[in-house]
């Protein structure tokens, strides 16, 4: 064992850092700065502890143990990627070839990657878990959630999940993703086993039960049934839901007070005014989250982002990270397609992909740069945000950090 040496020199601990010389600092807190990103020119800001201590203008900024210099370029919140697929096994690039070929999507494809994940070892879930998570980290994604959902077992739900909670507290129970093949012509059966011994097994490895109402999947009554069941539970609900076509989703997950209801491409105004009267009630609301990347990737729609944002939703971006209909985890593209796709502005595809993801999440430490706030952070090869949408698919991120610690890249 290696005995420290008394009479070697003590090195103080770094207590605090300065990034100086930002050139656009977006603090998503518009008491900071102008604009709904709170934008603050020629910055800085200091971490504690893991923590915002101070930001502001550069010509207040305190003393620091240690000097990071921003260059003039431009520091963002970490992503909050709210919606991910990433504890799977196996490949469906023919399937998107033969998508791609004029083939459309159908939720059925999920089986492919359901047979593949039960006959993958532990090791390789979290193994490919593992380098999405990194993948995502180094393209400044800080927080990211991630669901079951392949397994479709209680064996194989819980396990996925046991992978997912080694990486990320944002794990979420889906083993209502869809009916396995053995439980065709028996749905009801089916949910039996989710909201039973299934959900026995998984709950304690879960923050969230989700459901994907849609058709092909599970209709307003089963899927309402697993929700309160997951309540029970002390699992807050979120919905898959109004993806394929319209559908009682975004309904269902208003009246179930769910965090979020994801997908949204075909929305009624119904559905609209549904949403926009819970994000006027004083409550948390139930957010809007837009996968972009999925209707790339599928030829769906788009979403109006538009229309909801006028009609006052709280809207996040997520890359829904799969391997059937979205096989991505770079938030930076999701924020380009909504940009150029779904009717937001650069500004507000970035709080959405910000501020948007940790509303999803019920999360008040993450998506901002506010004094209290964890120091998830990410600074840009760019002098302002707006080159995220701007410059699509160039490697923009030059540093990551995360709780004020230096995880990917280099200032």
């Amino acid at each position: 064992m290696n005995t420290p040496d008394p009479t070697a020199p003590s090195v103080p601990a770094v207590s605090s850092v300065l990034v100086d010389d930002i050139g656009s600092l977006a603090t998503n807190d518009p008491a900071l700065g102008p604009g709904q990103l709170g934008d603050v020119s020629d910055a800085a800001l200091v971490v504690e502890s893991g923590r915002v201590a101070w930001c502001g203008p550069r010509s207040q900024a305190p003393a620091a143990d240690v000097r990071v210099d921003a260059a003039g370029r431009c520091l963002i919140p970490g992503f909050v990627d709210s919606h991910s697929h990433i504890v799977f096994a196996g490949d469906r690039s023919r399937e998107f070839g033969d998508r791609m070929s004029g083939r459309p999507y159908e939720a059925g494809g999920i089986r492919t990657t359901v047979a593949a994940t039960r006959a993958a070892s532990d090791t390789d879930l979290l193994g490919t878990a593992t380098r999405l998570l990194r993948e995502a980290r180094s393209q400044g994604t800080t927080t990211l959630e991630a669901k079951s959902g392949y397994g479709l077992s209680v064996a194989d739900e819980e396990r996925c999940l046991r992978a997912a909670a080694r990486l990320t507290e944002e794990t979420t129970f889906l083993g209502a993703h869809v009916v396995p093949p053995e439980y065709d012509g028996d749905p009801d059966a089916y949910v039996d086993l989710v909201t039973g011994p299934m959900l026995d097994a998984c709950a304690p490895h879960a923050r969230w039960i989700d459901v994907f109402c849609e058709r092909g999947a599970f209709g307003e009554d089963r899927a309402r049934r697993v929700l309160r069941a997951g309540r029970g539970r002390g699992l807050a609900p979120r919905v898959h839901g109004n993806q394929l076509g319209p559908g009682p989703g975004v309904r269902l997950a208003v009246e179930e007070g769910a965090a979020s209801v994801d997908h949204c491409t075909h929305l009624t105004g119904a559905d609209v005014a549904a949403l926009a009267d819970a994000a006027s009630g004083g409550g948390p609301g139930t957010v809007a989250t837009l996968l972009p990347g999925v209707d790339f990737s599928t030829r769906q729609p788009y979403p109006d982002a538009r229309a909801l944002l006028d009609a006052g939703v709280r809207v996040a971006l997520a890359t829904d990270c799969n391997p059937g209909s979205s096989f991505t985890s770079s938030m930076a593209l999701c924020i380009a397609l909504a940009v150029r796709e779904a009717g937001m502005s650069p500004e507000e595809a970035l709080r959405a992909a910000t501020a948007g993801g940790a509303q999803a999440l019920r999360r008040d430490d993450v998506g901002h740069l506010a004094v209290g706030a964890r120091a998830d952070m990410v600074l840009l090869e760019a002098p302002n945000p707006v080159y995220l949408a701007y410059r699509p698919g160039v490697p923009q991120v030059a540093a990551v950090w995360k709780d004020g610690e230096l995880v990917a890249g280099r200032p």
